[in-house]
Parts: structure tokens; C-alpha cells; sequence
């Protein structure tokens, strides 16, 4: 990949491995803070900041044109994946369980908490509720290792509570996919960081997606929340951040391949949209440090977890919902069909 220099103060070399990240000397302070990709002009160990390629947070604009010519695709499927007036198309959540308990409150598809993302969106009368149905395919226990093949029971059970509301993985068209992976041990810039391991699962998971749901159009990946009060090493900091890179590398790997017509990021694998996978980009990035408000104030207290400081509590969750609705029914690549009276 081709290192950008536009923020660069010293002498700038000319490429680096793919997915390894645009190295510039940092706006201030030392490289090794901690800061949300949002507000990173600098780098973080090496490593350049922003959701999107050139230390960007906008979805770049051929990419963008791409997102929505997939929203337009998006439309009522019968259970054989036909399009029929009365048909359904389903948002689906993958992953761990800190993305079911966010989503819905737990493992359940229906009677879902409040404060989560399907207790907000089912109260709130700007969600379409006559084609769009949510679901939560997202369980306890489950992180990035149990998703990376489509044959993996962690997709059967998504697909059983699929069946339990008359559903079937053809009428399955978005999915929101957030993972981590259990117990990491090696931060960045390491070679075997496990930073560099989640954008690979993150790259097979994808893929999955695209083979178990063959008619998925758009995935928004989202990264891990703050875990500086963690009490155990299931995910703590610095790899609850560190994820983030993982995601930010794996949506520049596609944009990255659909741009020069060959894989660029070994890693993050076969990524074309056209075959390989669903189109991909960011959803609601969540990550703050801790009290310390980001650019648009968010900040995460010791409340918003529960004991083991990973898991969210019901006021981490319903901030994490929030996050969720709001991105969903703004974002110009998805509220023309999640909104109701929206069109494509």
C-alpha cells in the first residue's frame, strides 16, 4: 500500500505491508496514547488513525457510491429469496456476547431489553417495521474463532432463531458484525499482534457471511468499547482498542482491491464485492477513553460495565444501542431502508 505523506513532518518511505498501517509522525504527544480513530490525526505505535484510507473518517466516494448501489438492492424476499410485496429483509447481528447483550440484552431474538438496539428501535416510530425485520444471531461466548467458516454451528444456531420468527438466511441482507478475540496476548506493533489475527478472522467471517447468506448486500463492522476498568484478560486494554485498527484495516482491504483490481492485504484475504463478499464499511464506532470525552463527547464510566469491567451493564448498553439506532437511520447508505417511507 502506497503511504500517504500528507501529514508528514520527517522524510516518508514508500510503501509499507499491506494492512500494516500509513506510518506519519503524530499531530502531538507520544505514539503510544491511546486515542479514538476519530480524533488520531497522528498514529498510534506506527499506526495511522481515522475509520477510513488517508486518515479519513468519511467513507471514500467510489466506495460510498457502491454502499448505496447495495441499499438499492435491498427489498422485500420471499423465504426463497424472491422478491414478493410481502416479503421481508433481515438485519442480522453476528458475533460475541457483547454484541447480543448490546443488540437485544442476551442470546433471546424476541422480548429483547429496552435499552438495547432492538428494544430502541421496536419503540421507536421512525423504524420500519412493515418489510425490515431484526434479528439477533450474536451469542454468549462466541468470539471471532467460532465464525470463520460457514459450516460452523455458531451459523446453525443463527439460523434456528431465524426459523423461530418464519425466516430463512435467503431473506438475510445486512448483517452487523462485531467480534474480539478471547484472551489476546500480544499488542501492536508486534508481528503476531492480535490486531493482525482478528482482521484475518474478521476477512473469513465476511466471506462466511456471503456463502450462509448468500443475498447479504451490506455488513458494518463495529470495534470493541473501551475495557480500561477490565478486572480479567479476556479483553482487556490494549487490545479492546487495538481492535479497531483490525476493523479499519480490513474495510481499506476491500476498498483497496475494488480500486486496483487485485488482492492488496493477504490478511484480510478475498474481499471483492462483486463475488468474494458483502460490501463492507464501517457502523458506529464506540471506542473512548474511558472518562475522557472524544470530539463528540462520548465517554465511558465505570457504571456503563458490569463486574469483570468487559461487559456492558444496562447503561453501556443502552449507549451502545443508541450508537447503533442513530447510525442506522442516518447514514445516507442505510436509512433509505431502515427508515420507514424511506426509498433507495
Amino acid at each position: 500500500m502506497t503511504i500517504s505523506c500528507a501529514l508528514i513532518v520527517s522524510a516518508c518511505s514508500s510503501a509499507s505491508a499491506p494492512g500494516s498501517g500509513n506510518v506519519d509522525n503524530p499531530a502531538s504527544g507520544p505514539d503510544t496514547v491511546e486515542r479514538a480513530l476519530i480524533d488520531l490525526t497522528g498514529t498510534y505505535r506506527g499506526f495511522r488513525g481515522g475509520l477510513y484510507p488517508n486518515g479519513s473518517n468519511s467513507i471514500p466516494t467510489t466506495h460510498a457510491s457502491a454502499g448505496s448501489s447495495r441499499a438499492k438492492n435491498i427489498r422485500p424476499l420471499d423465504v426463497n429469496g424472491n422478491p414478493a410485496a410481502t416479503g421481508k429483509y433481515v438485519l442480522l447481528s453476528v458475533g460475541m456476547s457483547n454484541t447480543a447483550q448490546e443488540f437485544c440484552g442476551g442470546d433471546m431474538t424476541t422480548g429483547c431489553a429496552s435499552e438495547t438496539f432492538m428494544g430502541q428501535a421496536a419503540s421507536d416510530p421512525q423504524v420500519n417495521k412493515s418489510a425490515l425485520v431484526i434479528v439477533n444471531g450474536a451469542q454468549g461466548g462466541r468470539d471471532a474463532t467460532n465464525w470463520t467458516s460457514a459450516s460452523m454451528p455458531t451459523f446453525d444456531e443463527a439460523d434456528k432463531r431465524l426459523a423461530s420468527l418464519g425466516l430463512t438466511p435467503k431473506q438475510v441482507q445486512v448483517v452487523w458484525l462485531k467480534q474480539a478475540d478471547a484472551g489476546p496476548t500480544k499488542s501492536l506493533p508486534d508481528a503476531n499482534a492480535d490486531a493482525f489475527a482478528l482482521e484475518n478472522r474478521l476477512g473469513q467471517i465476511v466471506r462466511a457471511i456471503k456463502v450462509r447468506y448468500p443475498n447479504t448486500q451490506q455488513v458494518f463492522v463495529t470495534s470493541r468499547t473501551y475495557a480500561g476498568y477490565a478486572t480479567s484478560t479476556l479483553n482487556p486494554e490494549p487490545y479492546a482498542y487495538e481492535s479497531g485498527f483490525a476493523v479499519k484495516w480490513l474495510i481499506q482491504a476491500q476498498i483497496d482491491q475494488m480500486e486496483r483490481g487485485t488482492i492488496v492485504d493477504t490478511r484480510a484475504g478475498d474481499l471483492n464485492y462483486n463475488s468474494a463478499a458483502p460490501w463492507i464499511a464501517w457502523g458506529p464506532y464506540p471506542w473512548a477513553a474511558g472518562m475522557t470525552p472524544r470530539s463528540d463527547g462520548l465517554t465511558w464510566d465505570r457504571t456503563d460495565f458490569g463486574s469483570d469491567g468487559t461487559h456492558p451493564s444496562t447503561s453501556g448498553r443502552a449507549k451502545v444501542g443508541a450508537l447503533l439506532l442513530n447510525f442506522f437511520k442516518s447514514s445516507a447508505v442505510t436509512k433509505c431502508w431502515f427508515v420507514q417511507g424511506q426509498t433507495c
